[in-house]
């Protein structure tokens, strides 16, 4: 037996990480840009948040939700508090197309309607709800198709509010900041006018922050800028630094009916000390601060540069499009100058470092780019 291939691999063998670098077998540090698809939020191997869960698991790693668990109150608790839901329920589970999947169905429920309005270009995970509301064709096998999942202009909200007029939705589902499609940035008005028609239509709206959330926009979640609030929040990613985790934030208007939901592995012991250790970190370190301030001069010397066509984003998280294929250029960034990023697309590079990312390492970044750019 192998693994089943699904990702194109980097030929290079990772060992061991620290901070805001990876280390292949031969110790070479390469600066990390992308944090795994922007998983780790407080830096590789925080020290607080190993010791957090080495002393977790020598006491208790895993049972079951058919006992009390603490740590779950005090993560809902904390993070409550932390993100600006302090009067919203959890629901941990264990990824972020789960979380999507939950947040769809509650609203469903919540509703007693069947249609879910998704953007274009729009990605929301794999399984089978989450694929239905993606919009990539090749995601979605024929038992992901659906005639319940229905399309519109991200950014539109004229075409927006002649669907949520025209017919009844149980759900909008968005990503403030699409992360796969391209960091793509909702605008603020968008996301206000589309929190109002919501409301009008009796329709939850459910942000999917599974990227874009957890301070790495400069706000705890992106679509904060706008100054809206959703029934459901989704988030994943970052929430634990690495051990897999998620959670579906939900509004206090939907009251817990039991069997609706339910998970073995989702908020076990070991996930939700990780996860509190974070957000400790998070704000001992002022991490959404320094994502904010850090991004901000990211952002604005990519501009500068003559061969980026355009920057998208907020904080960080960064796309940075080229007029030319940059397979090329990620490979000599990757190998030539030791630095990870990521892409979206044929075209655009992906910026997605832990939010411990210094204006050092940008400096280092931004001095590699150039260079590898003027070599054209």
């Amino acid at each position: 037996m192998k693994p089943f291939p699904i990702f194109e691999k980097i030929n290079i063998q990772l060992e061991r990480a620290a901070g805001c670098f990876v280390y292949d077998e031969k110790q070479q540090p390469y600066l990390d840009l992308y944090g795994g698809h922007a998983v780790i939020s407080v830096g590789h191997t925080h020290p607080k948040v190993v010791h957090r869960m080495v002393k977790q698991l020598q006491q208790l790693a895993f049972y079951s939700n058919t006992v009390q668990n603490e740590l779950q109150t005090s993560l809902a608790k904390r993070l409550g508090e932390m993100s600006g839901y302090p009067d919203y329920s959890l629901f941990l589970s264990n990824s972020g197309a789960e979380a999507n999947e939950n947040a769809l169905k509650l609203a469903s429920f919540f509703t007693g309607r069947k249609k879910v309005l998704c953007m274009s270009n729009a990605f929301h995970g794999r399984t089978s709800a989450a694929a239905a509301a993606t919009d990539i064709a090749c995601n979605r096998a024929p038992v992901n198709e659906s005639s319940h999942y229905f399309f519109t202009p991200f950014n539109d909200i004229s075409s927006v509010r002649k669907q949520l007029e025209t017919e009844s939705y149980c759900a909008v589902i968005i990503e403030p900041i699409q992360g796969v499609g391209g960091i793509h940035v909702a605008s603020d008005e968008f996301l206000r006018q589309l929190s109002v028609s919501c409301t009008q239509t009796g329709t939850m709206l459910i942000m999917d922050e599974v990227q874009s959330g957890y301070g790495r926009t400069g706000h705890f979640f992106a679509h904060q800028h706008a100054g809206v609030q959703a029934d459901f929040v989704t988030v994943a990613k970052g929430i634990a630094n690495g051990y897999p985790m998620a959670a579906t934030m939900i509004s206090p208007r939907i009251k817990a009916i039991s069997g609706q939901l339910g998970t073995t592995f989702g908020g076990n012991h070991l996930g939700c000390a990780a996860a509190i250790a974070v957000l400790d970190v998070m704000e001992n370190e002022k991490l959404i601060e320094n994502a904010a301030r850090v991004g901000t001069f990211l952002i604005d010397e990519l501009k500068s540069i003559d061969a980026v066509t355009e920057v998208r984003g907020r904080g960080l998280m960064i796309g940075v499009e080229f007029e030319d294929n940059i397979a090329t250029l990620r490979h000599q960034l990757i190998f030539d100058e030791k630095i990870f990023t990521g892409y979206a697309g044929a075209y655009t590079l992906r910026l997605l470092p832990p939010l411990c990312f210094t204006m050092e390492y940008a400096e280092i970044f931004l001095s590699s780019l150039k260079k590898l750019l003027r070599g054209k």
